[in-house]
């Protein structure tokens, strides 16, 4: 599980890495459970949420920047 805290700590181009494999990870999760493959479906609640984690602090991050360009 990802923590907010931790984060707001890293640049954004990790974070866009970062989201980047998650979502690849969760698309592959999401193919396995439908094939009945996949033993731990809670991993695709977690991801769904840690994807939204890491959303929330790029935007948060490019908020901050907008700001202080102005």
């Amino acid at each position: 599980m990802l923590k907010a805290k931790e984060l707001r700590a890293l640049p954004i181009e990790e974070l866009q890495e970062r989201l980047d494999q998650l979502m690849k990870q969760h698309y592959e999760h999401r193919v396995q459970a439908t094939i009945k493959e996949l033993q731990n479906t809670a991993l695709l609640r977690q991801e769904r949420r840690d994807i939204a984690r890491l959303k929330m602090v790029i935007a948060e991050k490019l908020q901050e920047a907008k700001a202080a360009n102005k």
